[in-house]
């Protein structure tokens, strides 16, 4: 009997290591270091997960190996700009149904549609408070909320 006392914190530890994957994972995409920085710590502090990428290529890699709940997309990046990332992302059967949210500082006349076209769900102009970030990532990912409940 006594030997079941200390098995006990040990499955404590395991169930809460089993609950790190159930928070939602959110990618960050930004070649600015201090947007990707300031974005994911501040998300990572309101309960995500977060992966980074710097540029568009290594979001598309990004999203296929670490399946996001949903990813911030900047659309001005380096090697592979976010527009095209965001097609390949949709265009992939792997990929498709993760929510985007295109952010850019590039707010011009149809800006908002041409992201919508490359098959953004969203648009957010930058600069963007962290906070009404946080609470546009979680009114997106609501539906998926309701389609995990059984």
């Amino acid at each position: 009997m006594s030997q079941s006392a200390p098995k006990l914190p040990p499955a404590e530890a395991g169930a809460s290591a089993e609950s790190a994957p159930s928070k939602k994972r959110v990618l960050v995409v930004d070649d600015f270091d201090d947007a990707r920085e300031m974005y994911a710590e501040y998300l990572e502090f309101a309960g995500f997960q977060v992966e980074t990428a710097r540029n568009g290529a290594e979001a598309v890699e990004k999203a296929q190996v670490a399946e996001p709940d949903i990813i911030l997309m900047d659309l001005s990046l380096p090697v592979m700009d976010g527009w095209e990332a965001t097609r390949l992302i949709k265009g992939d059967s792997r990929t498709r149904d993760i929510p985007v949210m295109a952010l850019s500082g590039h707010v011009l006349a149809g800006s908002e549609n041409q992201a919508k076209d490359a098959g953004a769900d969203e648009f957010v102009a930058k600069p963007c408070l962290p906070q009404d970030l946080e609470n546009k990532i979680r009114t997106m990912l609501k539906p998926s909320k309701a389609k995990d409940k059984p």
